[in-house]
């Protein structure tokens, strides 16, 4: 651990257990202006990491604790406490529920669909990525509201996986031939939601589908974070969109997390519970060593995961 200043050592330091891995990281290393500040050259990668704390002159945490933080792609990390989470001990859950299920990509799941789609029984969802850590939650969550969830995966056995074990309506498989015959076949009262996670080919099997006031929170776009060029050509359907916006009365809404803390605790007792109730299953997909976070996340990229993507740094003490 590098030397720090005076201000510093007032500062908490912890050793990382678990690290995530999101989609969210390409868009960092872009050198856009997003909700974060991008990422230059020589910068430690950002990352949500679960840890514990070896040291503390910060009144609020001890040594010992563990605790939740934007940690990043590193062994050890220096904070001075802001954003820093303690994680619950004694729930029944284990510690690495709180890199998923728990923690971003189950809160993501649940502030996304509730809060800006008020999704209403009989309404049909379409979830893409669905098998993803995100999609898989939305489409779960979707199913307990008591809407007809479709879910769009990149193979047959994530499509398989969705169905049988998270109880989706139907999950069809993108990257079949007919796949806009089947999306348009699976809706036939059209779609009300669109849970947009990774834009591209499926987004263009969605549009004319989508029914007056439907819903698209935008969480991700993966399939363009690599493009350099617009999919498809130059042809640009951004007037065709904004048209049925316009006759449809759509609302489409990026949202961010972190924007919607205040509701964290609400939203961890209702995913709690119904894990416990058995409604909402996850998940995980491990890699073992920091050494293999790069290769791990170009596959992230591929769609080579299958549930939530976690590093595990170092082992788990709870375990």
């Amino acid at each position: 651990l590098h030397r720090v200043d005076r201000r510093q050592r007032q500062m908490c330091i912890r050793d990382s257990i678990y690290l995530s891995l999101d989609p969210a990281n390409r868009g960092w290393m872009s050198g856009q202006k997003s909700y974060v500040d991008a990422m230059q050259t020589g910068d430690t990668m950002r990352g949500g990491t679960i840890g514990i704390i070896e040291e503390s002159k910060n009144e609020k945490f001890k040594k010992g604790e563990i605790v939740n933080c934007m940690g990043g792609w590193q062994q050890y990390c220096v904070s001075d406490g802001k954003g820093v989470r303690q994680i619950p001990q004694g729930t029944g859950f284990p510690l690495d529920c709180y890199m998923s299920i728990l923690g971003m990509t189950g809160l993501t799941a649940y502030f996304g669909l509730i809060d800006i789609t008020d999704p209403q029984p009989g309404e049909t969802l379409v979830v893409s990525a669905a098998s993803g850590a995100v999609g898989s939650t939305v489409g779960q969550i979707g199913k307990i509201y008591g809407c007809k969830v479709i879910g769009v995966a990149g193979t047959n056995e994530k499509c398989e996986f969705t169905k049988s074990e998270l109880g989706f309506d139907e999950c069809i498989n993108y990257k079949d031939d007919d796949f806009k015959d089947q999306l348009k076949s699976a809706c036939p009262d059209g779609v009300d939601i669109y849970w947009e996670n990774v834009g591209g080919i499926t987004f263009d099997t969605v549009m004319p589908l989508l029914n007056d006031y439907a819903r698209i929170p935008v969480c991700g776009l993966i399939s363009l974070y690599n493009a350099t060029s617009m999919p498809g050509g130059e042809k640009d359907r951004l007037p065709l969109l904004f048209r049925q916006v316009l006759t449809k009365r759509m609302m489409i809404k990026g949202f961010i997390v972190f924007n919607h803390y205040d509701q964290r605790e609400e939203s961890i007792i209702a995913l709690s519970n119904w894990i416990k109730e058995g409604k909402i299953k996850y998940k995980e997909d491990f890699v073992d060593g920091l050494e293999n976070a790069p290769n791990a996340f170009i596959g992230l990229l591929n769609g080579k995961n299958f549930g939530k993507l976690v590093v595990r740094v170092n082992p788990d003490p709870t375990i």
